[in-house]
């Protein structure tokens, strides 16, 4: 899906601790909707940029779900703008908050979106059906997974960990591109605006 043999011959084990978010608590707290998504955290603890899609991009929905290939042009696409996010993060750790990628306080707090009452509600009925599926109770969870799903449908992570959850293999499978095809002309990523302040 466009990376390249260099890429992923450096892949290596992560030398540093990973937080596995079965409940999804952080996903809630830093308002992440996808993967991949990325929140910029500074020394001090604040956020330097919101959550937003770490260089993701729809080129996905253009390829052959049988071999995962997908056309060169798209392939280099996604490429470039995965490279440009990975510099825009490196330019950060160089320049900290003078990084033209950095967002000042207002700026970042501009771009941070309150939960709604439907989100909220979503996320009370997933931690339900999480816990009903940890008591083995399946199709119960399953009805407190759809109506999260039914609340916030642009929110991915309820889509495809609800999908997960109940059976192995469900996020990437045809009831998720279902969905996926079913928003038309509509991104299933947001836009990214990586620019920040001005030097």
């Amino acid at each position: 899906m466009g990376w390249s043999s260099e890429l992923c011959a450096k892949a290596a084990p992560a030398t540093y601790p990973c937080l596995i978010d079965e409940r999804h608590i952080v996903a809630q707290l830093y308002n992440m909707t996808n993967v991949p998504m990325a929140v910029w955290i500074d020394e001090r603890g604040r956020i330097v940029r919101p959550a937003e899609p770490a260089g993701a991009t729809d080129g996905f929905r253009k390829m052959d779900r049988a071999t995962f290939s997908m056309p060169a042009e798209l392939a280099e696409h996604g490429r470039a703008t995965r490279m440009s996010y990975v510099e825009a993060v490196r330019d950060w750790v160089k320049n900290g908050e003078t990084s033209a990628y950095a967002l000042s306080p207002d700026q970042a707090l501009a771009r941070v979106e309150a939960p709604s009452s439907n989100e909220a509600l979503a996320n009370a009925n997933f931690r339900l059906g999480q816990y009903l599926l940890s008591r083995g109770e399946k199709a119960e969870a399953q009805y407190y997974f759809d109506l999260a799903k039914q609340l916030c449908p642009e929110s991915w992570h309820f889509v495809r960990q609800a999908l997960e959850m109940v059976d192995v293999g469900n996020a990437s499978g045809p009831e998720f591109f279902a969905a996926v095809d079913a928003l038309g002309n509509r991104p299933y990523y947001a836009p990214l605006a990586l620019t920040g302040r001005s030097r």
